[in-house]
Parts: structure tokens; sequence; C-alpha cells
């Protein structure tokens, strides 16, 4: 036992304390993996050694390294020893947290950093209710599940066909597309999902939302949801939350924001304003695996109602599963999820080593880099395209705008180096370069590289 254990720290110690010394994008050669998996053909037993050794050798090889300080890719942050071992740990206790009575620790865990978290949010964690999701796409198709079941009572028992509604809901173009495959997923259909124009700066269209509503209404439909976004996936934007839950208190219309990302910000008093109005919010979506240093998967859904999400998720009488404790919850009853690992854990232990002010330095140092990127650029003739105060800074040059130059090709020549990492996505049919900072690495020195690559791209 002490000598596995070994292999697996010393291999944590060794990845975490020399990750910028490993190369952080791959050599994709799909033939060259599959040649060093066919060693396993699980019908002779290979010595331990053998299957650490391959695995962490194929994991360092053939992975991009988004833990990277110099990855400024996607919402991918690097984790903190202390989540680290507490997902170690929800692994080798494995308790089932459906159940209260079953995991009463991991159980009340959850709880308590729930309900600080709804405290965060503007939420009283008493009338509201927080669960951990798989992630983002989870908690929104959660969100949407407890919108229909506020808006028509009979969904639940009836469903939607016998009830005879047609129900809409509606987000930005620029909001997760999580919510497509919700539309699918709960029977709405795809076409239920109303994408609203996004205005010049790149945030919901307030205006032509109010427009898609009055005119699905006088045509039959059923407007039940709106969705803000706070952070978006591409460019980072916050939507206008205050103007959107006025509208949404207006019009009777269930307003969920999905702050998977930029959620993380309440936790700092010079970030938490750019989330005004998310407290006016029926749900929110978080995902701690985004800008909270934990592993994957930890996404959090929060309700400020606790009784639509027990309506939402209730179930019927089981003589199979264990009798409720009086005074507790089981998640199996207010959750999408029945058997469930102990995913709070993680959150829980770097919340408490951490501390709140000391994830607000972390949050707001990726912003002063994400500043400085910005500012770096502007001064080297690239143009910022996005407005946000996210540290997420979307970009062109005006040897991109004029055609003589791709972003696939900056991009290809960056991946080919595999000393850093940014993306690129189109912005109103423009493609542009994106860069995010989510690492609590992160450096200055590793933003100066970043532009220094950038401009020799540009070079001719």
């Amino acid at each position: 036992m002490k000598h596995r254990l070994n292999l697996l720290v010393n291999e944590i110690e060794d990845f975490y304390t020399n990750i910028r010394d490993i190369g952080i994008v791959p050599d994709y050669d799909p033939e060259a993996i599959r040649s060093q998996l066919s060693k396993f053909d699980f019908e002779t037993p290979v010595p331990i050694e053998d299957v650490f050794s391959n695995v962490t050798d194929m994991m360092r090889k053939w992975t991009i390294q988004i833990t990277h300080p110099r990855y400024f890719g996607l919402f991918n942050p690097t984790v903190h020893v202390s989540a680290i071992m507490g997902d170690t740990l929800a692994s080798l206790y494995n308790p089932n947290c459906a159940v209260w009575g079953h995991s009463p620790a991991a159980c009340e865990i959850e709880e308590h950093i729930s309900k600080f978290l709804l405290r965060q949010f503007g939420f009283d964690p008493e009338k509201g209710m927080a669960n951990f999701t798989s992630g983002g796409q989870e908690a929104n198709h959660s969100a949407v599940l407890t919108a229909l079941t506020r808006a028509f009572p009979g969904y639940g028992d009836k469903g939607l066909t016998e009830l005879g509604l047609k129900p809409v809901f509606y987000m930005s173009d620029g909001s997760h597309h999580s919510f497509n495959k919700v539309a699918h997923f709960t029977g709405l259909g795809r076409n239920a999902l109303r994408i609203v124009d996004i205005d010049d700066d790149l945030r919901i269209n307030i205006d032509s939302l109010r427009t898609k509503i009055r005119n699905d209404r006088e045509f039959g439909f059923h407007p039940f949801m709106v969705t803000g976004t706070a952070g978006t996936t591409g460019t980072g934007v916050i939507d206008p939350l205050t103007e959107l839950a006025d509208l949404c208190r207006e019009e009777d219309l269930w307003f969920h924001v999905d702050a998977a990302y930029g959620g993380a910000a309440v936790l700092s008093e010079k970030l938490r304003s750019l989330l005004k109005g998310i407290e006016l919010a029926d749900s929110i979506t978080c995902d701690a695996h985004k800008w909270f240093a934990v592993p994957f998967g930890a996404g959090m859904f929060f309700c400020s109602d606790n009784t639509v999400v027990e309506d939402t998720f209730r179930i019927g009488g089981t003589n199979y599963m264990p009798p409720s404790v009086e005074g507790t919850r089981d998640f199996y009853s207010t959750s999408m999820q029945w058997t469930r690992k102990f995913a709070g854990l993680k959150l829980f232990m770097a919340m408490a080593e951490i501390g709140r002010e000391g994830y607000a330095d972390i949050l707001e140092k990726n912003v002063e880099h994400a500043n400085h990127l910005r500012n770096e650029l502007t001064v080297r003739g690239w143009e910022i395209v996005n407005s946000t105060d996210l540290p997420v800074v979307c970009f062109t040059h005006p040897v991109i705008e004029s055609g003589k130059i791709t972003t696939k090709y900056i991009l290809n020549n960056i991946y080919k180096k595999g000393e850093t990492w940014i993306s690129d996505l189109q912005i109103k049919g423009n493609p542009v370069l994106r860069a995010c900072v989510t690492s609590f690495k992160t450096e200055k020195k590793d933003v100066d590289f970043l532009v220094r690559t950038l401009e020799d791209e540009i070079s001719f």
C-alpha cells in the first residue's frame, strides 16, 4: 500500500512543482496513443508500477496541460493542492451522497459550503437551496426544470403534451449552448429556445428580448424563463442583470443567471459589483471547477426558493432507500442525480484553507494580469474587441482584419511551439483571438511571454 501511495504522491508533487517544464500542447498522434494502450489486453495482469508509469506518461505527452500558468484558454484553472486532497479523500471514503443517513458528514459538509455561497449570491440560505452538479450543463438543466415546474403546475405529473402548452424560453446569442441540449432533453424541442440579438457591447439586447416575448405571446406561445449570462464563454461579457430581473418580474418569468464562470466574482469586494442584480435571480449556475481552482466536476445549482426545487425533484415512496432523518435533506430527492460522488469536499477544503479573502486575491490578480495583457496589446497596435472587467481578452490585429494572416495560422504556429495556449472565436462573423487568465500560478512574465509570441507571429 505504501509503495502505491508513494507513486501517487511523487507524481502529484513532481507534476505540480515542475509544470512549467512540461509542454502545453501535445503531439496529436492517435496511433501512438493506441499503440501504447495495446500493451493492456486486460487478460494478462500488469504490475501496478507499469500501469502507473504508462498512464502518467500518456497524460504528460498527450494532454493539453490546462493547469499550466501559460494556458490562456477556456475556463480551466490550475487546481489547488487542497482540492486535490479533497478529491482523493472523497474517492477513498466513497460516500454515497444520495441519502443523508448513509453519509451525514459528507451531506452536512456540502450543505455548509452551499449555504455560505448562497449568502454570497444574496440568497437567504434558509429559504434557498443549492446542489452540486456534474457541471454547468446539469445546473442549467435543473434551472429549466424548476422554471417549468413553477410556471406550469401540472407539468410534473401530466407533461407538456397533455397540458397543450407551447412553452418558450430566451437567452442571448452569446449564452452557453448547453441550453440547446436542455431544450431537447426536457421535451420542449430545440425550437422552443429563442435566441436574442446582442447589442454593440455583446450583451443581450433588452429591447429585442421584450419584442420577442410580446410576439410570442401574441402567437399563442407561453414564455416561462429568461437566462442572463454573467461571463459569457466566448467574450466574458456580463448581461444587464438588473434590467433582466425587472423585465422578468414585469412579465412573470423565471430569471436564471448562468454564472458558471463569472459567479466566483462574488467572493471579491472589488469585483462583486460586476454581478449587480444577480441577487434578484430565481436561480443561478456556478461552476466551482471554472474559477475556484478545484478539479472537475464541481458544478453548482442555486435556487432562491427551496419549495420549487423540492417539487421539481420529488419522488414517490421507495421501499429500497433508507428512511429520511428529520431535519435533514436527502439529495436524491432534491436534485437530478441519485447516487452521487462527494463532489463538494474539494471545494470545502480549498475554501477552508484559502479563505474568501485569499480567493479574492487570486481573482483580482487574474484581472490585473488580463488588464496588463490588454494594455500591452493595445500599445503594439492590437485591437481589443470585447468589453468586460472579467479576465477574458478578445483581440485582433490589422493584418488579421486585412486577410493577410488568419487566426488559425497564428494558433497553429503557437501550438507547434507548445509553450502557450490561446483560442479563437468569431464575434459577429469576424474571427478574433481569445485569451483568458484563470490560473493562480500565472504571473506577469507569463503574460509578457504571450505578447512576445503573438508579436512574433505577425512579424513579416
